[in-house]
């Protein structure tokens, strides 16, 4: 019998989240807007990102994966899963997160998996640019997000009008650059803002002090000549926390 999945074996989705590279960049951009979100309120609410912004990084990674690699009926429980623990927040909190905050999530997640495959790779073609839309754009109707877009050009549209609406400079924003700064280290930290630089829209990088001309974008041509001659681990193993290497190496989902 032949088996059934959320997200088609060739996609390019696949590509994008069995690559822990890949996967690590959209997260650096993600943690630069997530700080700027009119309702990042609701992450300080649970706790859980600012006391580990990278434990949360991995996690959501798992739920991210395990609907892009499983069969429909498990990527389907996930999804719902998904929607059944923000449910359960929001009846602790009392109100619920609102719509505009569940699409602004779900479009980081659709640009960031596009800017940091382009960063790193090569440029989305127009019909793997719908793929991914696709895919997310399914996610959140599982999880019962209201109001989606129904196509790519008119997502590109809705999340211009997200980003000039929904970002402000807050003390969350301070106190979650401040978690990043200590669980990274000095060094680690200042890479992550040359990343952010690198990936991040206009309406996110004016609101935040990364920096200008980044040293890392003259240094992403390295990245894929050690790449090719198979040196990737090395570099993870320099560049990244080393009690995080078997956890970020676990990402890697390339051949599945």
């Amino acid at each position: 019998m032949t088996t059934t999945y959320f997200v088609k074996p060739d996609s390019i989705v696949r590509r994008i989240w069995g690559d822990a590279d890949v996967i690590l960049l959209v997260f650096a951009g993600s943690a630069a807007e997530f700080a700027l979100n009119k309702a990042v309120d609701w992450l300080f609410f649970t706790g859980k990102l600012p006391a580990d912004p990278i434990a949360r990084l991995f996690s959501t990674v798992r739920y991210a994966q395990e609907i892009v690699f499983a069969p429909e009926d498990r990527a389907q429980q996930a999804v719902h899963r998904m929607g059944a623990i923000h449910g359960g927040v929001e009846r602790q909190r009392g109100y619920a997160i609102p719509d505009w905050a569940y699409r602004d999530v779900l479009y980081m997640l659709i640009d960031y998996s596009e800017r940091a495959y382009t960063l790193l790779h090569r440029p989305l073609l127009p019909h793997e640019q719908n793929e991914l839309f696709t895919v997310f754009r399914a996610v959140g109707a599982g999880m019962g997000v209201a109001d989606l877009p129904t196509n790519y050009t008119d997502w590109q549209r809705d999340r211009q009008q997200h980003l000039d609406r929904d970002l402000a400079h807050s003390d969350f924003t301070d106190r979650l650059f401040t978690r990043y700064r200590e669980q990274l280290g000095s060094w680690r930290y200042n890479l992550l803002l040359q990343a952010q630089a690198l990936l991040v829209p206009k309406a996110v990088s004016e609101r935040l002090p990364l920096p200008q001309k980044p040293v890392l974008a003259q240094t992403i041509g390295l990245y894929r000549i050690l790449n090719g001659l198979g040196l990737r681990s090395v570099v993870q193993r320099v560049l990244l926390p080393t009690e995080y290497l078997d956890q970020i190496r676990a990402l890697d989902r390339r051949n599945s």
